[in-house]
């Protein structure tokens, strides 16, 4: 039997998310828009009837105030949306208070939560070389709203984690309908090493955030994609 599953954003994440559900074992019951969802108000018990999971795609501004509704409702959410972490602490807790459950990330494709690891690999065995200065670039398509992304913030932050104390200098491109690159480079007088990954499409973030969506249902707490990467199926 499907699961219920509602999608809070209907961009092209969205619709991508609802075109692949029945192969997660969900069922569509809900969607919602920015025009009828305004301050998070669309959200209530009599439009979430029968939804398991939301996953929620929208923007920085509207992305906090949907967790916390959703969470208060009894309602696991599975979110995309970037930008919105310096409010990550009383999101956490609205979500721990109501014992929901709750999946976040950066990125879901499970290539690029793979290329994190790598890069905090990476990262750890540089920081013993100081003549190694690193950089890192991305490049979206035209209508992405933050820049960096949080996935290149995310790459950052892994390699300052992973003992990479020195600066790394960011940079941004925005064209076309590029759907992500994103490259960590190493650079001394003798060698450069480039380490690079290129989406082909959206289907691998929407497929990952399915993946999220089927390991979250009826579970509680709050997690980051690259926690539950093993346990995915």
């Amino acid at each position: 039997m499907s699961q219920g599953l509602a999608i809070v954003g209907c961009g092209k994440m969205g619709k991508l998310i609802e075109r692949l559900a029945p192969e997660y074992g969900f069922e569509v019951r809900a969607k919602f828009s920015g025009g009828d969802n305004p301050g998070g108000h669309g959200l209530s018990h009599e439009t979430l009837r029968g939804v398991e999971v939301a996953v929620e795609f929208t923007t920085p501004t509207a992305a906090p105030v949907n967790m916390k509704r959703l969470a208060l409702l009894g309602c696991n959410c599975v979110v995309g949306t970037t930008g919105w972490l310096d409010q990550l602490g009383a999101v956490r807790e609205t979500v721990v208070q109501a014992k929901t459950g709750l999946v976040w990330s950066a990125n879901f494709s499970v290539g690029v939560n793979l290329f994190l690891q790598s890069i905090a690999q990476a990262a750890a065995l540089f920081a013993k070389h100081t003549e190694y200065g690193a950089w890192g670039w991305e490049i979206h398509h035209s209508a992405k709203k933050d820049a960096p992304s949080g996935t290149l913030k995310k790459l950052a932050e892994e390699m300052s984690a992973a003992g990479y104390t020195r600066p790394v200098s960011l940079s941004s491109s925005r064209a076309g309908a590029i759907p992500g690159t994103h490259e960590i480079g190493f650079d001394s007088e003798s060698d450069t090493i480039t380490l690079r990954h290129t989406a082909r499409s959206r289907e691998g973030f929407a497929r990952g955030a399915l993946q999220a969506a089927r390991w979250i249902a009826g579970k509680k707490g709050f997690y980051e994609f690259k926690e539950i990467l093993s346990e995915l199926t």
